[in-house]
């Protein structure tokens, strides 16, 4: 079989949408008879019926459907392509795709990422949320340029990319004012009974949290795990228990929820990382997010990396 040919396959799924060979030789502003023709030496070409005729209209055969869904493939692709080409043409804006995990406090990964926006050139930001294996299979596809997220790059997965730590904060204890008023005793003691809020599995700091607890909370009363980290906060929020986030955005957390910070746990430290496909950073955006670590963050009580 020779090469495609890809006019014949336009005029093809032409016919096919249109459902005549009249219709798609209006619109190709053809005539009848050269669409005809050009669907006849198509199938000659492919060796297979494409049409079969019911009375006076024209249905596709299975052969024919199946074709019909490449097509449509082909030409969606061809016409997203063009829409890349003229939205590139007009404006002139490099996109910058983030993938932030779930787990990731929004805050931060906000303080993070803004700087992106900044840059002299102009930028395009497309955000996405999920779990980190989901976030890294579209990065394996470069559907993603950068990742943040609460942990390194796991070592099991096949995914040629790269961990940057970025920071770390101390880890918080947040409350609603009413919760809080009624815990007695000191720090970490007043835990003992309290309805408590925890990072689900999933969570990198979750083992670590877990076993802090344990340590020094005998009478331990988990209410709820969640893995998103905005979902705990809200919870937190209406009082239904006690929950943990990064100290270095308590003024944030507590202005947005509504809720004061009991205290920090010094040794339980959250981590945030950047994962992307460069060994060495060197895109633009990338740079200015780790710019950003270095210097808003460690205005708070983040120690970041240098």
């Amino acid at each position: 079989m020779s090469n495609l040919n890809y006019k014949h396959l336009r005029y093809f799924w032409m016919v096919a949408r249109s459902g005549s060979i009249a219709k798609a030789a209006q619109q190709l502003h053809l005539t009848p008879q050269s669409i005809s023709g050009q669907l006849t030496e198509f199938a000659d070409t492919l060796g297979v019926e494409l049409f079969r005729r019911v009375g006076r209209r024209l249905e596709l055969t299975d052969t024919g459907s199946r074709i019909l869904r490449h097509a449509e493939d082909i030409f969606s692709a061809g016409d997203a392509l063009l829409d890349v080409v003229r939205d590139q043409a007009a404006t002139q804006v490099s996109v910058f795709r983030v993938g932030v995990s779930d787990s990731v406090s929004k805050a931060v990964a906000c303080r993070l990422v803004a700087p992106a926006l900044t840059l002299d050139e102009p930028t395009r930001l497309v955000c996405r949320e999920g779990r980190l294996s989901a976030l890294l299979a579209d990065m394996a596809v470069h559907r993603l340029d950068l990742i943040i997220t609460d942990r390194a790059m796991p070592s099991h997965l096949s995914v040629r990319a790269y961990s940057h730590l970025l920071g770390e904060s101390e880890l918080g204890v947040f409350a609603t004012a009413a919760l809080a008023a009624t815990l007695s005793g000191p720090f970490p003691a007043c835990l003992n009974h309290a309805p408590l809020l925890l990072p689900g599995e999933d969570v990198a700091i979750h083992s670590r949290l877990m076993q802090w607890l344990h340590t020094h909370v005998p009478r331990l009363r988990v209410v709820g795990d969640f893995d998103d980290s905005a979902m705990i906060k809200a919870f937190g929020q209406t009082g239904a228990g006690l929950f943990f986030a990064p100290a270095a955005i308590a003024e944030t957390i507590c202005a947005q929820y509504g809720v004061v910070m009991l205290d920090t746990i010094p040794t339980l430290r959250e981590q945030v990382y950047a994962i992307t496909t460069e060994r060495r950073i060197s895109h633009p955006a990338t740079r200015a997010i780790r710019e950003a670590a270095r210097e808003a963050l460690s205005a708070g009580t983040i120690d970041v990396t240098t």
